[in-house]
């Protein structure tokens, strides 16, 4: 237990650091030794207004957006018994940005964008449960056969939503195709709400804190997780839920944002190990200050011009993953 509070300390300290370099950067610069004093004691002054009307507000979504990219990944890897899964192998981030471009389409406000994500994301989860209903037989065969059904199911629904995203970005106005495709790259710059993506993080932990050792049985396999005493349909069931669920609310707040959901856990599994227990919370850490990064460069890397945070965690993050196969090749 002290290895993981040494390892949670550490990451907390780089999440720290991060959010004092985001908050502190911008078209106008604010000095890193006035922060805790506009933080705690904000005045009328510019810069306070500022800090509190947008830095604050995006950089906490930022974190809880990568936070919950992060935790769903590792709940899909999981799932399917495999590294290279994040929450669009199974289409449910793309059912969430499908569900948010049709509400962008209608003309609807944040709340309106929301509600479409968490729709689009709980049809996904509805078509998947429906199309690939065997692959959630409790019996002990049926879970062993059960990933690659689902993987496959999944693949072709991920599939679908991009067809559907193209047949929306074809239809749509040429006034809103701007905005639509931006969003689509992943766009932090209207995120003032950081309040319920935090709870949804909080509550994620809370959830999954009891369900790790199981998690960790159901790494060994299916069937000696079943003969331990794990309820293994229910427990595969639980968890692409909640994978849904966050990789919604993320999508629903910072946009389609990729590779957070399968860099951060594969690096953190190959640092710390595939203990579920350090593995989580090391991840909700790491996934957050990961997206929280890439977004301040976003910011300010062509300032006073923003960049979609998509693409440069793309730029990031496709080759830092090669890197890490590479170096996973290479202890082999």
């Amino acid at each position: 237990m002290l290895r993981a509070l040494r390892i949670w300390l550490l990451l907390a300290l780089l999440a720290a650091a991060a959010l004092g370099v985001a908050l502190a950067s911008g078209s106008s610069e604010i000095a890193l030794a006035e922060l805790p004093r506009l933080l705690l004691h904000p005045d009328d002054s510019p810069a306070a207004q500022v800090l509190h009307a947008l830095r604050l507000p995006r950089a906490l979504s930022a974190f809880a957006s990568g936070a919950l990219l992060a935790l769903a990944g590792a709940l899909m890897q999981v799932l399917l018994r495999n590294p290279l899964a994040d929450p669009y192998v199974l289409g449910t981030s793309g059912g969430a940005a499908v569900g948010s471009l049709i509400a962008l389409l209608l003309g609807g406000g944040l709340l309106t964008l929301q509600l479409g994500a968490f729709a689009g994301a709980l049809t996904s989860t509805l078509l998947l449960f429906g199309l690939a209903r065997r692959a959630w037989q409790p019996q002990l065969g049926e879970s062993e056969g059960s990933v690659p059904r689902l993987l496959l199911t999944g693949v072709m629904l991920a599939a679908l939503w991009a067809a559907v995203t193209l047949l929306l970005l074809t239809l749509v106005p040429e006034a809103q195709l701007r905005g639509m495709l931006f969003w689509l790259s992943g766009d932090l710059a209207g995120a003032d709400a950081p309040g319920w993506p935090l709870a949804a993080l909080a509550g994620l932990l809370l959830v999954l804190w009891p369900l790790a050792r199981e998690l960790n049985l159901l790494l060994r396999g299916a069937a000696g997780a079943q003969a331990l005493g794990v309820r293994v349909a229910w427990l595969q069931r639980a968890l692409y839920l909640l994978a849904s669920l966050a990789a919604a609310v993320a999508v629903a707040t910072a946009g389609a944002v990729g590779f957070v959901g399968l860099v951060a856990p594969h690096a953190l599994r190959l640092l710390i190990g595939n203990d579920q227990r350090v593995l989580l919370p090391a991840c909700a850490l790491g996934g957050g200050t990961l997206l929280l990064l890439a977004d301040t460069l976003a910011r300010t890397a062509v300032a006073p011009q923003q960049l979609p945070v998509g693409v440069v965690m793309a730029l990031l993050g496709a080759p830092a993953f090669i890197a890490l196969l590479l170096r996973a090749e290479g202890r082999r």
